[in-house]
This record gives C-alpha cells, sequence and structure tokens, in this order.
C-alpha cells in the first residue's frame, strides 16, 4: 500500500527530529506499509473512526496520526510527544485534515 503525506509540515516536522528518531519513524512507517491494518499496539492504535496513531519510541517519543483513504495510507501529522496524553490540539490537527481529505 502506497504511502502519502497530506501536508508538506510532516516531512519538514519528520527531518527536523535527530537522525536516530528520523530512522525509527522512517522504520515505522516502512512496518505500516507492509502490515497496514494489521498493526495493534504497541506499534499503532486507533484513536476513532478511520484515525490511527503510529507510536515511535526511543530516546524522543513520535506520534505519527494516519487514516487510510482510497487504497493509501496517508500521513495526517507527526509531532513529538511530550506528556503520557495526547493533547486534543494534536487530535484536532489530524481530525480537520482527516476531512479536508475526505471532502
Amino acid at each position: 500500500m502506497e504511502v502519502t503525506a497530506i501536508h508538506s509540515d510532516i516531512e519538514k516536522t519528520i527531518s527536523s527530529f535527530d537522525k536516530p528518531t528520523q530512522v525509527k519513524i522512517l522504520r515505522a512507517i516502512e512496518f505500516l506499509k507492509l502490515k497496514e491494518y494489521h498493526i495493534g499496539l504497541p506499534h499503532s492504535r486507533k484513536i476513532k473512526d478511520n484515525l490511527y496513531e503510529l507510536r515511535i519510541k526511543g530516546v524522543q517519543s513520535v506520534r505519527v496520526f494516519y487514516t487510510f483513504h482510497l487504497g493509501q495510507i496517508v500521513l495526517l501529522s507527526v509531532f513529538l510527544k511530550k506528556s503520557q496524553k495526547l493533547t486534543l490540539g494534536n487530535i484536532q490537527v489530524a481530525i480537520e485534515r482527516k476531512k479536508f481529505l475526505e471532502s
């Protein structure tokens, strides 16, 4: 399954991380590409209707929100996770981008 990014800031954000974190993110995306819907905890979890988070753990914990749309995996947003809980702001960005994609 092909992976695409809905917004240019996703690639910029990924490239802003240190090299080891970038490698982990890219490996996680490749793993997602191979497993598609068949990936679960601890690598991924469903947030709500067709909205998922890819969980990259390491020195820096990173989250990638994604969805499945028209036979593709679409990356919606990427952010550095700074606390135990996801913030409403992070989720809202992904939800807005998902709505835009579906319209």
